[in-house]
């Protein structure tokens, strides 16, 4: 007597949350400043300004850029203004830090605005893998936004999953 096989994945209430789904297409460039600066680490306005002027900002349209400094040069707030003033008539979005900074920035954004109310009472695994690069933050901005909505929250997929939480069953 042979036994039907029941999918009881398919057949669940479990709903997965695929943060890849939301990765922002575009490129992401790192800006470095450190490369207008005499001899790396000395910022002379003037010169600044000029190749600032001279520059070809039109490369950076729909880029999200980061802009960092390599070096260890002090470099004033209005030097990073002044060039996100160019950037910003091109650029899908400019902020200071690495690729990785402009990655949780631009996941925060995207998790903040989601709307999450029809996971209200559901069980939610998110997804681990991805082939996009999804920062960890990304994660952590997730369970702060799904902990407060969702009946649990698991990691991985459907067939091997880490439980994260459980809401209370004398949950307000």
């Amino acid at each position: 007597m042979s036994e039907e096989i029941i999918n009881r994945v398919a057949d669940s209430k479990l709903v997965t949350f695929n943060l890849e789904d939301y990765y922002p297409e575009g490129e992401r460039v790192l800006f470095d400043l450190s490369e207008w600066l005499h001899e790396g680490f000395v910022l002379r306005e003037k010169d600044f300004r000029e190749q600032a002027k001279a520059h070809d900002w039109l490369q950076y349209k729909d880029k999200y850029i980061a802009l960092t400094c390599s070096t260890d040069a002090i470099v004033p707030a209005w030097a990073y203004m002044l060039v996100t003033t160019y950037l910003q008539p091109y650029a899908k979005k400019v902020m200071t830090g690495s690729l990785e900074d402009m990655e949780s920035l631009l996941y925060f954004e995207i998790i903040e605005k989601l709307d999450v109310s029809d996971l209200e009472d559901k069980p939610v695994i998110v997804k681990g893998c991805s082939r996009k690069p999804v920062p960890r933050n990304a994660y952590l901005f997730l369970i702060n936004k799904l902990q407060p909505v969702v009946k649990s929250l698991m990691y991985g997929e459907a067939c091997s999953s880490v439980p994260l939480y459980k809401k209370p069953k004398n949950y307000l």
